[in-house]
């Protein structure tokens, strides 16, 4: 008699303080974004967005590998559908599309903490997160050129992360890269020893954590969308958003702890 599966959960939630833990938890499929996760990880990402006693994310995973990229069983199960598959390959790269949004929107950081293989959509999880610090260990890689599924949706992330000609090489060879090298290409943003790299972004997230979390949503909103600007029209949007943040409860507090020299008191307004 075959033994009973266990309901096991595919995200884990852990709250420190006032920081959030999400971690992937399907290792035996290498944290493939299957479409559970995917809704889960949004919803939940959504959750924090809007719980007040959190001020960052971190986003880390169980197992070997950091994330496989889609589920690609789960996938090609549905090539026997009538349409053979189109309509649940839209819905799903459109769910998709809107949790790697929903990393970028959040009013929150969120930083990534790679102990393996992050490929194809998992890379993109890594690109769309704001920060990301990696195990040594780590590798990089958009092989769907491989397999005749070009990484067109991780290609998003990846050519906002890194230079043009860093992103087509790894889009057009699908080569796996160390971490050292998505250090060198901006990809992440620290390298650290194996089986250091959660507490090396808990310690990232702790001290981003001490800042007024009012201060850190503004600035976090306003570099995405300044990014998609001209120079002229960043500039504009920028400065408008300067005399709303000096407006603000915190600038005055933290501008006046700065000549007085004490240590703020953020009240998050």
């Amino acid at each position: 008699m075959n033994a009973p599966v266990r309901n096991v959960p595919v995200l884990l939630r852990e709250n420190l303080d006032d920081v959030a833990v999400l971690t992937l938890n399907r290792p035996e499929a290498r944290n493939s974004l299957s479409e559970a996760l995917i809704a889960v990880l949004t919803e939940t990402l959504r959750a924090v967005g809007d719980d007040r006693s959190i001020r960052v994310v971190v986003l880390a995973a169980n197992g070997p590998g950091f994330c496989a990229g889609h589920d690609m069983k789960e996938m090609t199960a549905r090539r026997s559908d009538p349409d053979r598959g189109r309509a649940y390959f839209k819905q799903l790269m459109d769910s998709c599309s809107a949790m790697m949004q929903t990393i970028v929107h959040l009013p929150k950081p969120v930083i990534a903490a790679v102990q393996g293989a992050a490929s194809a959509a998992g890379c993109q999880l890594v690109a769309s997160c704001d920060l990301a610090v990696a195990s040594s260990a780590a590798k990089f890689a958009t092989p769907g050129v491989n397999i005749g599924l070009f990484c067109s949706t991780p290609m998003v992330a990846l050519s906002r992360n890194v230079s043009r000609k860093h992103a087509m090489e790894m889009l057009l060879t699908g080569d796996l890269i160390s971490a050292a090298e998505a250090q060198r290409i901006g990809l992440v943003n620290r390298v650290v020893a194996p089986a250091a790299e959660r507490e090396a972004a808990l310690e990232l997230a702790r001290q981003i954590a001490s800042k007024s979390a009012l201060i850190v949503k503004i600035g976090k909103e306003a570099f995405y969308r300044q990014l998609e600007m001209n120079l002229a029209d960043a500039y504009r949007y920028a400065s408008d958003v300067m005399v709303e943040n000096m407006l603000a409860r915190d600038a005055e507090e933290g501008i006046g702890a700065f000549i007085d020299k004490r240590t703020p008191n953020w009240e998050d307004r």
